[in-house]
């Protein structure tokens, strides 16, 4: 178990060295983005333009041997854009399906909230149940299948709010911020000339990922994280149980996936730092970032400056890791 362990965390380190080679910094984002891959999770990357959000997902495309396809989304986009369409032909007078460009391992959807309601509602259906509708015939995706999404938290102008049943479906949601100065020093000198880009090989195949997989269920995860687990999710819903006065700015408090996704990304964690077993600052280190878009704030919240990652953290300070 030991060396398996130690084998994928090779594979995925040469897919970390892969995106060095282009990405200066975010580091943390590169992380959450081979543990969504681990995990078989959605990932909702949020942050200003211009802080390598494509890039870093371009990258990883490159690096591995999967489909990829980019959809930028627009307020005209229709469904039959993204998932594709029945197609007449005139000569066997019937209809044919014209696969659209979800059909790949990994799909970019940047700035996701730019379409409106009828694109997202075709796009849940291929994140939850990993297939497409076309006409009265259903088409299963590609395996594996992650959609990468991004989306600009500060320009509104022409932009839908997700439905609150596909943000459920994310695992992660990430926010990405600024470069230091020294970062952004090396993100000048590299982009700023006409010296060619740097070209990306693929360093891992799709049945190595598979491979990987199968070992989070042979990662160890004690009743008694299990249960700390449940706890924190609780206390979303109920934080009064736990002496918490922060009910006034929630509206709702995280789903049962989030329970799921807290168990999966912890055992991925564990994994990815050559562990046979979680611990409960696993739990911690994952909880920002799959809570972040599961708790929805009040207009108290807002107008008193919170957000969901103040709330979070008052969360974990208080949720006792054993139980009383």
């Amino acid at each position: 178990m030991k060396t398996l362990i130690e084998d994928s965390c090779a594979k995925l380190e040469n897919v970390r060295n892969c995106l060095s080679q282009v990405i200066v910094g975010q580091e943390a984002l590169i992380d959450r983005l081979l543990l969504a891959l681990l995990c078989d999770g959605h990932v909702l990357i949020e942050g200003v333009p211009g802080v390598a959000k494509t890039l870093v997902i371009t990258t990883l495309a490159r690096s591995m041997e999967a489909t990829f396809s980019r959809v930028q989304f627009t307020p005209d986009l229709l469904p039959s854009d993204l998932i594709g369409s029945l197609v007449y032909d005139p000569k066997e007078h019937n209809f044919s399906a014209e696969k659209g460009p979800v059909f790949a391992n990994l799909v970019l959807a940047d700035e996701i909230n730019r379409a409106p309601a009828k694109v997202q509602s075709a796009l849940l259906e291929s994140m939850q149940e990993k297939q497409v509708t076309l006409g009265k015939e259903t088409f299963p995706l590609p395996h594996p299948f992650l959609v990468l999404a991004t989306q600009n938290p500060i320009e509104q102008e022409g932009t839908y709010a997700l439905p609150e049943a596909q943000v459920d479906r994310f695992m992660f949601k990430l926010k990405v911020g600024y470069p230091s100065m020294d970062e952004e020093h090396q993100v000048m000198r590299r982009m700023a000339r006409s010296a060619p880009k740097i070209s990306v090989d693929p360093v891992i195949h799709l049945n190595e990922i598979l491979e990987m997989r199968t070992l989070l269920d042979k990662v160890y995860i004690d009743e008694k994280v299990e249960r700390y687990i449940l706890r924190i999710v609780d206390a979303t819903r109920n934080p009064e149980s736990y002496g918490l006065d922060i009910a006034r700015y929630m509206r709702f408090g995280a789903s049962p996936r989030a329970t799921i996704y807290l168990s999966l990304a912890a055992r991925g964690y564990a994994l990815l730092n050559q562990r046979e077993f979680t611990v409960p600052q696993d739990i911690k280190d994952v909880a920002g970032d799959i809570l972040r878009h599961r708790i929805a704030l009040s207009y108290r919240a807002e107008a008193e400056g919170l957000s969901s990652d103040d709330l979070i953290i008052q969360i974990l300070e208080n949720v006792p890791i054993v139980e009383e």
